[in-house]
Parts: C-alpha cells; structure tokens; sequence
C-alpha cells in the first residue's frame, strides 16, 4: 500500500482536493510526488461522489515551482527521458480524467507547475501567482507538455517568447492571454475556488463528461468527423436521467437534481 508523504487528500461535498504539501520546497514535484498525485487522481475517478476534482499547493507562496531539479542532476538520456515521460503521464491523466480539475493556483506555477495546471480544465489564480517556463535558464526545454499545452493556450508567438526568454508572466497577463480562467484577491481565492466548484457539482457528471472528452479532442479532430462525435455523444446523452430531470425542472421551474444517470 502507498505511503503519502508528499500531497494531501480531502473528499467533501463532491469536491476532491489534491494539494501538493512540499511547501519547504515550493511544492516542486519530484518521482514521489508524481507517483502520489497520479495515484490521487485514479482515486477520485472511480469515486463516484466525486463531481469535481481541485488541485493546488500548501501554503501560500506557490502551486509548484515545478519539476525538482535535484532529481534532474546528472540525469542522461534514458533518465531525462524517463523523468519527462513521468511528468507527461501525469499530465496527460489529468487531463483525461472524466471530471473537470480545477487548478487552484495560489503562488508561483513554474515550469511543470504550470504545464501540470495548463492540463486541468479551468485556472484559477490568486492575484500574486506567478507564472512561467523557466527551465531555458537552466539550459533545458520543457518537459511536461509545455511545447504543446503553452501554444494551444496562448497562441505560438507568445508561448515561443515566454519558452525562449524563461521570463514570469503575473496573474493579470496570464489573464489576459487566457493561461488562466480568473484572477482573485488573495484574501477571497479558496472562497472563490470553492465557489466555482460547488458550481460545477451541481451540473450533470454525464453531460460534463462528454463535453471535456469532446473539446481536447477538437484540435485533432477535422470538423467534420467532431460535428458527427458531437452528434452521437448528444443523442447519448439525451436518453440519460440526468436529462430527463433537466427538462422536468425546467418546465417546473425548480433546481435540478442531476444523479450521474
């Protein structure tokens, strides 16, 4: 049985939250901490009360500063490889996941900080995040998907310019360049992220589902074979309870009660 020592895990209210607990070392990942949060992840996928799923960083100076370059040092090319291929697994199981993942980014989200957050489906920062790839001050490149997620987020040019320079972007740009859904006070950040979760808790799991699975595969996907997934996924969808119950509360003005069915 896995012994955690590196994130925390707490289960209320529909909500899953994930935190990365190395704050001495500004939350930076190494194998361990993978290992951890992708084991936290499978569990909050087969949950089935779980709706939602909340990934962040203890204390409150950063989500993660990234891969923990101690683990890096002396690293050849089966290694390095390994490492990046560890880190892309991680990410790419988050972005997978059946439910939607809010990264809740209270502080520095650096290098695989970042490329960990540009994989859950919506960004949520604190005012004083900060935000970038540094890892070409290092001599490296990005490892975890960030030549990939960066460009699909904030277009080519700007994800070239932040790649090649390593410079920090603060919340309000990443804002601006739509890196992040919403920026927050820090004094009013977990109040908002839990907002917009029990938001989401309440909408119908199915339904939610099939849009996420739908949109990451929209870039691969020539319009016209997405227009007939999005087809077949919605006459899927319109034979669940779940929809039933949304047109009944509908018609009776009420709030619905979605059951995952």
């Amino acid at each position: 049985m896995m012994e955690f020592k590196n994130t925390l895990y707490e289960k209320a209210e529909g909500i899953a939250t994930i935190t990365i607990n190395r704050p001495e070392a500004l939350n930076a990942l190494n194998e361990e901490t993978i290992r951890e949060l992708l084991a936290r992840c499978e569990d909050a996928e087969k949950d089935e009360t779980i709706r939602v799923i909340v990934i962040t960083g203890a204390g409150e100076r950063a989500f993660s500063a990234g891969a923990d370059l101690r683990m890096m040092k002396g690293a050849g090319p089966i290694k390095g490889t390994e490492l990046s291929r560890a880190g892309q697994q991680l990410c790419n199981c988050i972005e997978g996941l059946g439910k939607p993942v809010i990264a809740a980014i209270n502080g520095y989200a650096l290098g695989g900080g970042i490329e960990l957050a540009m994989a859950c489906d919506i960004r949520i920062a604190s005012e004083n995040a900060q935000i970038g790839q540094p890892e070409i001050n290092v001599g490296l490149i990005p490892g975890w998907g960030g030549t990939q997620r960066l460009p699909r987020c904030v277009g080519k040019g700007i994800a070239k310019e932040m790649i090649f320079t390593g410079k920090r972007i603060d919340a309000k740009t990443a804002e601006r360049l739509g890196l992040v859904n919403l920026v927050v006070p820090a004094d009013q950040f977990k109040a908002k992220v839990k907002e917009v979760a029990t938001e989401l808790v309440g909408k119908p799991p199915i339904a939610i589902k099939f849009c996420k699975a739908l949109i990451n595969s929209s870039i691969e996907t020539d319009a016209e074979a997405g227009m007939w997934q999005e087809a077949e996924a919605f006459g899927l969808v319109a034979s669940t309870e779940d929809f039933n119950e949304g047109v009944a509360a509908f018609l009776e003005k009420r709030k619905p009660q979605f059951k995952g069915k």
